[in-house]
């Protein structure tokens, strides 16, 4: 029997001294993670899914790229690209969605902090001063001063299964923020490269536009000469302005893509110019984890099962509605009739008492509220595992992605190999009079929807690279999910995410 035992068993009632010892327990279930659906691989991860001759796909893929490219913060740095390095490093300051789940974790964190002040007791203090008549014609003065507290026991827990529940909302609003950032990063990142696909297409059909007014040229000059038809002019003139109006367009999707860029980094359309530019590298093939250590990379992961233990642990709050609360209280304090023996030794007054009270009939409230809770718990596990779903697809989608556009790639670069000698071929039969007009407007047209093509081609490879790093939770590691209030990682935090 340790001292605080001897202390509560003789110094308090029976009753009371009991009733304290069982201030250790705390009603309710304890939380334990539920079991997700786990695949043991990616399916897309192999090369083969969905091919008929595994041969069709080097298998080695994945050791092409450094193994560490998804586990830094600055997930971005492996494109390799400055400019993008720059505007990345504003999404974080300035973007004002990223503000917003900033401030909502602050929320969070002042609610944990509300609820943890229920573990200490109530303390106030007043003073005042009174002049009275009685009926008998007497004045009556008085001044007093007491100070007060009151101190709720958490005998059953509940202020425990309260801050526990506290806890993991402010760590899941921790986690809501890392996903924000990182959906905010992941949107730049594909608008940044859709932009440059832009500035691309736009060179590509700045130099068909040269190209085809060339071409123009030499019809009318050789229409002015007898030797071409007008029709064959007007041929070449609906290709050249067929040309420019798609230079025009292209333009339109790059100045909102710019914008877009704009809103995301927290500026207004007009504060943010970038120049033009193309792609410098070809994309990066992102490897992918172990199936298992997805659970710990997304962030939307880490906040659906932070939700689960928080309505996990609202389950035993609603339970401690059913016992009794202990409540101790004491008071002291100072009081005088008169002004003069204030300066001597007023009256003294003091209390101390404790007290149970619970209710004996609430007409089904209790249990109400606490079939409620059971049930806001089944559907947070529904949305946790719906959430992990929902990451293995679209991990596997942009795998496939990634795999099979690398393939087109190939195919397509070939297709615009074949497509340029072609157009060579025909120009110099035309030049030698053994070719129509027509046949040198096709190969013109295919050469350069070759070329588009190719280039749009790469453009989803840079999206399906950057999705792919967003879908495998970028930088975030779920030692971000600390203590909300020192910013340390909390026990409960890593084991319950599944800290490796």
């Amino acid at each position: 029997m340790n001292a605080f035992t001897r202390f509560l068993t003789h110094a308090l009632p029976v009753p009371l001294a009991c009733t304290l010892l069982l201030a250790g327990c705390a009603v309710g279930p304890d939380y334990k993670r539920p079991d997700a659906p786990v695949s043991e691989a990616f399916k897309e991860a192999d090369g083969t899914a969905g091919t008929a001759d595994a041969t069709t796909w080097r298998g080695d893929w994945k050791t092409a790229e450094p193994q560490d490219a998804t586990a830094r913060a600055d997930w971005w740095k492996v494109f390799g690209d400055s400019q993008l390095d720059a505007l990345m490093s504003e999404v974080q300051i300035s973007n004002q969605n990223i503000k917003a789940a900033e401030a909502q974790y602050r929320q969070a964190v002042a609610a944990l902090q509300a609820a943890r002040a229920g573990f200490f007791p109530i303390v106030d203090a007043q003073a005042g001063a009174s002049r009275a008549r009685s009926a008998s014609g007497n004045t009556l003065n008085g001044q007093s001063v007491t100070l007060g507290a009151t101190w709720e026991i958490d005998v059953w827990g509940r202020v425990r299964r309260q801050v526990e529940s506290s806890e993991a909302s402010a760590q899941a609003s921790q986690a809501d923020l890392a996903s924000a950032l990182l959906s905010t990063q992941a949107t730049l990142a594909q608008s940044y490269f859709l932009l440059r696909v832009a500035d691309a297409q736009k060179a590509l059909l700045d130099r068909t536009v040269a190209d085809y007014a060339k071409s123009l040229q030499l019809v009318q000059n050789q229409y002015a000469a007898g030797t071409a038809q007008r029709s064959d002019v007007l041929q070449s003139e609906t290709q050249l302005k067929s040309a420019q109006a798609q230079q025009i367009d292209i333009q339109i999707t790059r100045a909102q893509l710019e914008h877009a860029i704009a809103i995301l980094v927290g500026k207004p359309p007009a504060a943010l110019s970038l120049d033009a530019d193309e792609f410098r590298a070809a994309p990066p093939l992102v490897p992918a984890a172990v199936p298992s250590e997805l659970l710990e990379r997304r962030p939307d992961i880490g906040a659906a099962e932070r939700r689960m233990a928080s309505a996990n642990a609202q389950i035993g709050v609603a339970q401690a509605a059913y016992y009794p609360t202990l409540s101790l209280s004491a008071s002291g304090g100072l009081t005088a009739s008169t002004l003069a023996r204030w300066v001597s030794l007023p009256d003294r007054i003091w209390s101390i008492g404790a007290g149970l009270a619970g209710t004996l009939f609430d007409g089904g409230l209790r249990s109400a509220a606490k079939s409620q809770a059971v049930a806001v718990y089944d559907q947070t596990v529904a949305n946790y595992r719906q959430t992990v779903l929902t990451a293995f697809q679209e991990v596997e989608d942009n795998l496939a992605a990634q795999r099979l556009l690398e393939q087109e790639a190939v195919v397509q670069n070939d297709a615009l190999r074949s497509a340029r000698e072609a157009l060579v071929l025909v120009n110099n039969r035309y030049r030698a009079g053994t070719a129509g007009l027509l046949d040198v407007l096709t190969a013109q047209t295919s050469a350069y929807t070759a070329e588009r093509t190719a280039l749009t081609i790469t453009g989803r490879q840079y999206t399906a690279a950057v999705v792919l790093i967003k879908a495998l939770g970028g930088g975030w590691h779920p030692q971000a999910l600390g203590d909300a209030t020192t910013g340390s990682t909390g026990d409960a935090a890593t084991a319950t995410v599944g800290q490796r």
